[in-house]
């Protein structure tokens, strides 16, 4: 924490300092332990009168590279998190670009020294200069950030927390305004002038709408915070360079705590109609649904305090059940993925050699040596940028036109890979017609071109600067042409990339997949969130999820189809597809069912809705609700014969002679049950809603609660090649063992993403393709684990020790010893 943040600050643009600190930093980064001569070289100072001053900047290349003849050369462009959107003229200096292991611009903050992505520093000097010089830049980098900080300073006080008057008089505006918006939808609800939002009761609308609103206050309150705080505050500097804490910390410190939510909801009533004892029953204004208004500088009142311990708790509790879930779940994902492993002939099999894929990843390339943001294996711009600033562009090399410079790229191409690895040929060839492209116009016309313009091209003599205009051109050259030589070196250094990113015989695939998917888990929770746009459709989200994925369960929690229309666009298709696929129920467009006894007749009258069907938009008729009523299954059997229609909306249904009860028996069997026959729609459909995707403008889908997949997608208005079921056994019958493969990949990293966690798809592949090459989807539990593996000592090691002992011994069954945990079981 305190490295990232000196780092942050030593790197400002008002950081200047003279001679004496800069050799004391240099005498910092001297490792007196070491016995080997080390070399320090110090930049020429970047200001020389009155006084010479270097900057922060010039003193990170003395961590990357202390000495000029090192052959360590960083070349990166990168944006920090507070890049505000202009590149060269960034106002936070947030663009990031360092030259040959030069700082030119931009801040260092975590993304660039402690996040573990690919942009990282330290993360770039292990994969093109080998551990040593990672080694050596960390211990220098912790070194000099310490020294810096204590002889700076930092600390944080009372006072970096304390709000000003401008503070407290916009936070007053935004409450009293919030607060007004609240109380005109409770009183909109009392009244009944509240239009329910699309799947959600009133109540469930009201709870969405003023949710979003106390989120917006808490954002509102939050920024207008950030716009008063000195940029020098301690609190703001760690959060901006990622070092501790957040923005919303930093206002729930200063301007709001916020709403506190329960399991994604605002806190329930629990004290007879109420939160908490001390507000009034069936109260639905902020302060008694857990908003907290005030900071924690300012203290939390009594209510307040006990709402934001119920937040507390829970955040505790799903903490100490979500280590021990996430640690079986791991234990179980490495016992079956251990023993696999890739093979000379490229393919992954397991210990007794049953082929589990045929290239790991589909591409054989190690997930650790990926160097591109989306998984690819090269990042041509960064390599590009790379070669351009290691070997430079010499004037006199512009002779050269993008015909030429074409031929020189296929036949490099040609030369070196030849027509192996067809899919990176294709994409390097492709990156660089896109650059020359782009880069057209800087190249040379050729000669038989040049003559013809000399006719209308103004005259050098008639320029009014032709020593700028020259100094420009080879600006323009330096920038965006590329040489013979660069062009070559660029391909040699992309093939050599991609060659040490090739699996090699032997890598242990399956427990580095298995750790892969077992460590990020731990990250995240164990709660239901809402489905984005539709407040009363939860989905299980987080360390749930993925154990319904793995565990291969067969009705899991919410299943979800997300049925695509044959026309997106058209609103009312999405409402008459949606009639057709939500289970609809005789009581629900019934305005009564009764009972009529007469002297010499008794039956049950039931008089239908019109209008309640139009507005519906059911596709139905008397004749098919009475074709209802005889299909489905009463306890008391109906015959067409004794259905009557009586007009267009009054039906009456005598009730059948039977030997088991009386008329009167059978009469209150039919009201009471009469009213649960689906009359419209699939019967395994809770819930249908019409999803409209803001990005794509009026572009409508369905969500359906159900697990009617194959109905779904055969029906009419549905398009089943574009509709997606969330269950992968459900698919695996429906559309076969492939798509159930996909839909594993697919959930898997979604709910990953949901997270903000970024995972190679080549792990996840490799679990998909474990739970499926038998056949069928097998979970990674005890029962599947059976089906895989047949080592006695393995499923021993596992669960149930004593059974499978002596369910081998009973049978005596033999044991190959092959795979990882026989191995360490014998020795």
């Amino acid at each position: 924490m305190d490295f990232i943040t000196g780092t942050y600050l030593l790197t400002h643009k008002d950081s200047f300092f003279p001679r004496l600190e800069v050799h004391r930093f240099a005498a910092a980064i001297i490792d007196s332990s070491s016995k080997k001569q080390q070399r320090i070289r110090i930049p020429p100072p970047a200001i020389l009168k009155p006084v010479e001053l270097w900057t922060g900047k010039q003193l990170v290349e003395l961590i990357i590279r202390p000495d000029v003849d090192s052959k360590i050369s960083l070349n990166l462009t990168t944006k920090n998190k507070s890049y505000t959107g202009n590149e060269e003229f960034c106002v936070k200096d947030s663009y990031v670009i360092i030259r040959n292991s030069v700082l030119l611009c931009g801040v260092l903050d975590k993304a660039l020294l402690g996040s573990g992505s690919k942009t990282n520093i330290f993360y770039i000097l292990l994969r093109d200069f080998g551990e040593d010089a990672a080694v050596d830049a960390m211990w220098r980098l912790g070194r000099m950030a310490p020294v810096f900080l204590s002889n700076r300073g930092f600390s944080i006080g009372i006072g970096d927390v304390r709000p000003s008057k401008t503070l407290l008089k916009e936070k007053s505006d935004l409450l009293s305004n919030g607060y007004k918006i609240c109380d005109d939808y409770i009183e909109s609800l009392k009244e009944g002038r509240l239009k329910a939002q699309p799947g959600c009761t009133e109540y469930e609308t009201l709870e969405a709408l003023i949710l979003k609103e106390l989120s917006a206050i808490r954002d509102h309150a939050g920024q207008a915070c950030l716009r008063n705080l000195s940029r020098h505050n301690a609190p703001l500097t760690m959060a901006v360079c990622g070092s501790k804490g957040s923005f919303i910390n930093i206002s729930q410190m200063i301007a709001c705590v916020g709403q506190q939510a329960i399991s994604g909801h605002r806190p329930p009533d629990g004290f007879e109609d109420r939160s908490l004892p001390h507000f009034e029953r069936r109260q639905k204004t902020p302060a008694a649904k857990g908003f907290v208004e005030n900071s924690f500088y300012s203290g939390l009142t009594p209510t307040e305090f006990f709402f934001h311990t119920m937040g507390g708790r829970e955040g505790l509790v799903d903490t100490a059940v979500k280590t021990a879930e996430t640690g079986y779940m791991q234990r179980r994902l490495v016992k079956c993925l251990e023993d696999l492993c890739v093979n000379y002939d490229g393919t992954v099999r397991s210990s007794v050699g049953d082929v589990i894929e045929f290239t790991f990843g589909e591409d054989g390339l190690d997930p650790a040596l990926m160097e591109a943001k989306d998984g690819g294996v090269v990042d041509f711009k960064h390599i590009l940028e790379h070669t351009r600033n290691t070997l430079p562009h010499l004037i006199e090399d512009a002779n050269i036109t993008i015909n030429e410079l074409q031929k020189v790229v296929a036949d490099t191409i040609s030369e070196i890979i030849g027509k192996r690895h067809a899919m990176f040929r294709e994409q390097l060839e492709s990156f660089i017609n896109e650059y020359l492209k782009r880069t057209n116009k800087y190249y040379k016309l050729p000669k038989n071109c040049t003559k013809h313009m000399d006719n209308w091209m103004p005259s050098a003599t008639h320029c009014n600067d032709c020593k700028n205009q020259k100094f420009f051109r080879e600006t323009e050259i330096r920038s965006h042409c590329l040489s013979r030589a660069q062009a070559v070196a660029f391909i040699k250094l992309c093939l050599r990339k991609f060659r040490r990113a090739i699996c090699e015989p032997g890598t242990a695939v399956g427990a580095v997949a298995a750790t892969s998917i077992g460590e990020p888990s731990t990250q995240m929770t164990l709660k239901t969130f809402h489905f984005a746009g539709v407040a009363s459709m939860n989905i299980t989200q987080g360390v749930p999820r993925i154990k319904e994925i793995i565990n291969g369960v067969k009705l899991i929690s919410t299943p979800l189809i997300t049925a695509a229309l044959t026309n997106e666009k058209d609103e009312k298709l999405a409402r008459r597809v949606k009639a057709r696929i939500e289970k609809t129920t005789l009581g629900e467009i019934c305005d009564y069912i009764e009972e009529v006894y007469l002297p010499d007749d008794c039956f049950i009258l039931l008089k239908i809705n019109a209008k309640r069907v139009r507005l519906l938009q059911l596709e139905i008729t008397m004749s098919s609700i009475a074709q209802s009523i005889c299909t489905s299954k009463l306890p008391v059997p109906v015959k067409i014969s004794q259905i009557t229609i009586l007009g267009k909306t009054i039906m009456t249904i005598r009730p059948p002679e039977l030997a088991k009860c009386s008329k009167m028996m059978a009469i209150q069997y039919l009201k009471y049950n009469i009213g649960n026959v689906v009359v419209k729609g699939l019967p395994g459909i809770v819930r249908c809603v019409i999803h409209a995707d803001e990005k794509k403008g009026d572009s409508y889908k369905l969500l359906v609660e159900g697990i009617d997949y194959r109905e779904v997608m055969a029906t009419l208005g549905v398009d089943g090649r574009r509709t997606y079921f969330n269950n992968a056994l459900t698919v695996a019958d429906v559309l076969g063992i492939e798509a159930a493969r996909s839909s594993i990949i697919s959930e898997i990293l979604s709910t990953m993403a949901s997270h903000g966690i970024g995972l190679d798809q080549r792990h996840v592949m490799l679990l998909a393709d474990l739970m499926t090459y038998r056949g069928e989807v097998l979970g990674i539990t005890r029962n599947g684990l059976v089906k895989m593996k047949e080592s006695v000592l393995l499923l021993a090691s596992f669960e149930k020790t004593a059974d499978h002992l002596f369910e081998a011994a009973f049978f005596s069954q033999e044991d190959k010893i092959c795979g990882v945990s026989e191995c360490i079981i014998l020795g």
